[in-house]
């Protein structure tokens, strides 16, 4: 129910913000800027690198905003246009050496909700040894509840191929924790 109200109210947002309210657009930029910076995070490791990311992301959705034709469907834009910046990001960084050294060493975003039953560090230990791809198509879905249809087009790959990510993914983390138990 308030997942409905939420989407209601950003898509009002954003049908507000095309026809050039900047105080619906300014709102809609406070309200999902973090969710933007903590995905550019997870698939970057870097935290200026995810700024940059999503600052490029922003620009393109103001041009590319008044394309949009359905303002239900903001959410999984915006993700998509974050990942594509993301994905250019990578592609300018040195190596694949240099970006798994930096993935390695980067601290782990704080955004993960608390469960009542399960130690959380452990948790947060067995995603971080997840492939970064398994890594966001779980955030996606769990932490930005997220259908496997609104993931597919946030990562731009077929429906299937998030399905078979999060079905991995929930058996690495299932073996890792249960390994701790």
């Amino acid at each position: 129910m308030a997942r409905d109200k939420e989407r209601i109210l950003d898509a009002f947002l954003v049908a507000s913000a095309r026809l050039g309210d900047r105080e619906a657009f300014d709102l809609l930029v406070r309200r999902w800027n973090g969710k933007l910076l903590a995905h550019a995070w997870r698939l970057l490791r870097d935290r200026e690198g995810a700024r940059d990311s999503v600052q490029e992301a922003w620009a393109e959705m103001v041009r590319g905003l008044r394309r949009l034709r359905d303002d239900g469907a903001f959410a999984a834009w915006a993700f998509r246009i974050t990942s594509r910046r993301c994905a250019r990001h990578i592609g300018r960084l040195r190596g694949e050496r240099q970006l798994a050294e930096e993935m390695a060493a980067a601290p782990v975003e704080d955004s993960f909700a608390e469960p009542s039953s399960l130690d959380v560090e452990a948790l947060r230990k067995a995603i971080r040894i997840l492939p970064p791809e398994q890594q966001v198509a779980i955030a996606l879905f769990y932490l930005e509840d997220m259908s496997v249809a609104e993931v597919a087009v946030a990562l731009d790959v077929p429906a299937g191929t998030v399905k078979t990510r999060l079905m991995h993914a929930r058996h690495k983390l299932r073996d890792a924790l249960e390994g701790d138990a």
